[in-house]
């Protein structure tokens, strides 16, 4: 499966199938979102929130990439992602892009 944020691939026709997503909630558990309060009073990367938000990038994508296989998807173009937090410590991921079919 080709993944790209262009609505185009180069040298490949295209037919489009329709809009695909994926989405997960994720959170951290309390130890960690203590852990991170404390770092907000001296600053510094929030280590532990970059691996919730890179798996829950990950699922995301692997879940759009499931739908886009059950339309018999060659490629998804266009894709993009989006987050917004739910809750404290909480935050959703989706990502979405067209499904495509070489021609």
């Amino acid at each position: 499966m080709i993944l790209v944020n262009t609505d185009y691939i180069t040298g490949k026709e295209l037919e489009m199938l329709g809009l695909v997503k994926g989405s997960t909630i994720q959170t951290k558990h309390i130890g960690k979102d203590i852990g991170a309060s404390f770092k907000t009073l001296v600053g510094g990367e929030l280590q532990g929130y970059n691996e919730m938000m890179n798996d829950a990038r990950a699922l995301a994508t692997k879940r759009m990439v499931e739908e886009a296989t059950q339309l018999g998807a060659d490629a998804i173009v266009n894709i993009r992602y989006a987050s917004a937090a739910v809750m404290q410590g909480a935050a959703e991921v989706i990502s979405y892009g067209t499904a495509v079919k070489f021609m």
